[in-house]
C-alpha cells in the first residue's frame, strides 16, 4: 500500500511538472518545448528561475570551421562566436544559425550533443550496464541447476518470452541468428520508453517519439531483411506466382510487391513514431488544462485540476502499457518481415 502511495506521489509531482505562478501559458512553446530537442536539458524551474543543464555546441562553420563551446553562451549573450538560434519565421526556427556579412542565414553543420542526443548516451550505457549485470549471474552460477532469482531473473523471462513466443515463431529455423538485434530494439525501445514518462533528469526526454530514431530502428529492420534475403523471396518481388497477364506486359504484381518492400519499414518507422509522441502530448494536454483555468475562478480551477490530475495519472500509468506494447509490436512486425524474407518455396 505503502508502495502504491509512493507510486501516485511520483505521478502526480510529474503532472505539475510545468512552471508553478504561469500566468499566460503558450501552449505552442509549452508543448513543443516538451517533446521537441533543444541544446539545454530544462530540469525544473523554482521561483522564476529556470534550472538547466547547457550542452556542448559542436558546430562547422564554411568560413571559420569548428566550433566547440557550452550552449550558456549562447543563452546568456543571444549570440557567440557568430552563431545564435534562429527565431519565429525565420529559416531554421529553433536550430543554431549563423549570420553571413551580407545578412543571408545559413545553418552550419551541427554535431551538437542535444538533449535527444545525451538522453540517447545516457540510455545505452545504462541498458548495456543492465544487461552486463544480468550477464555477471550467468557466469558466476550453472543456470541448469540453479534459477535466477530478481533483476537477472525478470530479465531472463522477458527475453525468453520474447525468444521464444515472438522471434522464434516469426523468424523460423534461423531465428538464433536474428535474436540478438531483435532483442537489441526491444530493449532499447521499451527502456527509452519508460525513460520518457519519467518527470525528472535524465529522464523526460521524448527519445523514440523522435521521427530520426524510430527512422534509424525501421532502417535496421529494412537492412535485416533486403540483405539477408533468400533467392524466393526476391522471386515473390520480381516474378511473384499470379497470371502472366498481371505481369507481362504490364508489371502491375512486381511493382506493387517493390512498393511494399519500402512501405512495411515505412509502418514501423510511424507506427511507433505516432504513438508515442501523442502519448507525450495528450498528457500535456491533460495537464495544461490546470493553468489554463488559473484565471477562470478558484473553484473551476480547482475542480478541473482535480479530474486534470486522476485523468493525468490514469494517463501516465497507460503509459506503461504502450510503452511495453510498442517495443513489442515493432520487434514483433520485424520478426515477421525477417521470417517473411527467410521463407522457403514451398515443394510441388
Amino acid at each position: 500500500m505503502r508502495r502504491l502511495k509512493n507510486i501516485l506521489i511520483l505521478l502526480f509531482l510529474s503532472l505539475v511538472s510545468v512552471p508553478l505562478g504561469a500566468q499566460d501559458l503558450d501552449m505552442e512553446e509549452y508543448i513543443f518545448g516538451h517533446i521537441g530537442d533543444a541544446y539545454e536539458w530544462h530540469i525544473t524551474t523554482v521561483n522564476g528561475h529556470t534550472l538547466a543543464l547547457p550542452l556542448p555546441v559542436i558546430v562547422h562553420s564554411k568560413t571559420s570551421g569548428w566550433h566547440i563551446f557550452s550552449f550558456r553562451h549562447i543563452e546568456e549573450e543571444g549570440e557567440y562566436q557568430g552563431f545564435r538560434i534562429a527565431g519565429k519565421g525565420e529559416p531554421h526556427e529553433g536550430k543554431i544559425v549563423e549570420q553571413q556579412a551580407d545578412g543571408t542565414i545559413v545553418k552550419p553543420l551541427d554535431l551538437s550533443i542535444t538533449k535527444n542526443v545525451f538522453s540517447l548516451m545516457i540510455s545505452s550505457v545504462v541498458l548495456v550496464v543492465l544487461v552486463l549485470l544480468a550477464a555477471r549471474w550467468y557466469r558466476k552460477h550453472d543456470a541448469m541447476e540453479e534459477v535466477p532469482k530478481g533483476f537477472t531473473g525478470m530479465v531472463e523471462m522477458v527475453v525468453m518470452m520474447i525468444q521464444d513466443d515472438v522471434i522464434k515463431e516469426c523468424v523460423g529455423k534461423d531465428y538464433k541468428r536474428y535474436s540478438p538485434y531483435l532483442l537489441t530494439a526491444f530493449f532499447f525501445i521499451l527502456f527509452n520508453n519508460l525513460l520518457g514518462i519519467v518527470p525528472f533528469f535524465p529522464g523526460g526526454a521524448n527519445l523514440t517519439g523522435n521521427i530520426a530514431i524510430s527512422f534509424c530502428l525501421a532502417m535496421f529492420t529494412f537492412l535485416a531483411v533486403n540483405l539477408f534475403g533468400n533467392k524466393d523471396y526476391y522471386k515473390d518481388i520480381f516474378w511473384p506466382e499470379v497470371p502472366a497477364w498481371l505481369k507481362i506486359p504490364l508489371p502491375i504484381m512486381p511493382v506493387i510487391e517493390l512498393i511494399g518492400v519500402f512501405t512495411k519499414p515505412f509502418s514501423l518507422m510511424i507506427r511507433l513514431f505516432a504513438n508515442i509522441l501523442a502519448g507525450h502530448i495528450m498528457l500535456l494536454g491533460v495537464v495544461a488544462v490546470i493553468f489554463l483555468t488559473a484565471k477562470m475562478g478558484a473553484g473551476l480551477n480547482a475542480g478541473l485540476s482535480v479530474i486534470a490530475v486522476l485523468f493525468g495519472i490514469f494517463m501516465d500509468l497507460l503509459e506503461f502499457l504502450v510503452a511495453f506494447l510498442q517495443a513489442y509490436v515493432f520487434t514483433m512486425l520485424s520478426s515477421v518481415f525477417i521470417g517473411l524474407s527467410r521463407k522457403e518455396a514451398e515443394a510441388k
